[in-house]
């Protein structure tokens, strides 16, 4: 496969560098070798990387960015979005990459663009985002297997598209186009869904402590399990509770006693209620009459005055 892109004599499988062995780059390398790919060094320096390399990548040399980069075909760098920028100039500079390498990112936010040093060089530029969230342990290989991959390639490069397609599925997982135009949308989306979901359980997770329940996980477990389901498979036709049912004394009541016990909640709440209402009468489940009273209650909240 790759032989037939490159126009070189290149074996099947590839001398991948690892750059660096945190979370996402240990996981992705032990896929990779999973498949059959030989992981020829990494670079880290926190102990959690290091420690990272040796449980997921046992064997292999850890070593500085540039010399892991000189020894790679495939370089995976595994880096925060912040950094990918200055390490692929930092790389470019020094003459670690080569023509004919394959040069992979994993940042979601950004495109093939951020690699053009590396095209410059004669590298094919890829961009593979997983889609989940890493813990930077060995039961992450087997998400892989359930998650997608956006996958991003230079506009008109079919070639580089199915070279990206195909280290997806070689890692187990199902690759998604996504246009490099798109990806600041499409980050968007996932940092939107997947970060506030996080912030919105732990808070109520913390408001069911108050409120004396021993295990509030296990609580929450069921029913924000099934709400996610129904929302993945119904949109808002999905939604229940209070807000999509015009029971204005319920949410007026869920705003005094969120002034009363947690009060740095109350602007999340009534952000969210306002648009869960704009949602809801919009897919008919609020019906218009009580529509009104929800908007007015949540504008003014209890006890202050807006006009």
């Amino acid at each position: 496969m790759f032989r037939s892109v490159f126009g070189v004599n290149r074996p099947a499988r590839l001398a991948v560098g690892v750059v660096s062995a945190g979370r996402v780059g240990a996981v992705l390398g032990a896929a990779l070798a999973r498949a059959g790919h030989t992981v020829v060094a990494a670079s880290g320096v926190s102990k959690e990387s290091l420690q990272r390399a040796e449980d997921l990548l046992p064997g292999v040399p850890v070593l500085p960015p540039d010399e892991v980069v000189r020894q790679a075909d495939l370089v995976l760098l595994a880096l925060p979005d912040d950094a990918l920028r200055g390490m692929v100039r930092g790389l470019a500079a020094a003459d670690a990459l080569r023509s004919g390498q394959i040069v992979v990112h994993t940042c979601g936010a950004h495109g093939v663009d951020v690699l053009a040093p590396a095209v410059d060089h004669g590298a094919l530029p890829l961009a593979l985002h997983p889609v989940m969230t890493f813990t930077g342990r060995a039961e992450d290989l087997e998400r892989l297997t359930t998650c997608s991959f956006g996958v991003t390639a230079a506009d008109g490069d079919e070639a580089a598209w199915s070279v990206g397609e195909a280290l997806v599925v070689e890692m187990g997982a199902e690759p998604v186009r996504v246009p490099d135009a798109a990806r600041p949308l499409y980050h968007t989306a996932l940092a939107y869904g997947a970060n506030h979901l996080v912030t919105l359980v732990a808070e109520a997770a913390e408001l069911l402590a108050k409120a004396g329940v021993g295990n509030p996980e296990r609580m929450l477990g069921p029913l924000l399990s099934a709400a996610l389901d129904n929302a993945l498979r119904h949109g808002d036709r999905a939604l229940t509770g209070p807000v999509a049912r015009g029971d204005v004394g319920t949410i007026r009541a869920h705003l005094t006693v969120l002034a009363e016990h947690a009060p740095d909640m109350l602007p999340t709440y009534r952000a969210l209620a306002e648009r869960t209402a704009h949602r809801a009468e919009a897919s008919g489940l609020l019906r218009p009459d009580l529509a009104p009273d929800v908007f007015a209650v949540l504008e003014r909240g209890p006890g202050e005055d807006r006009r």
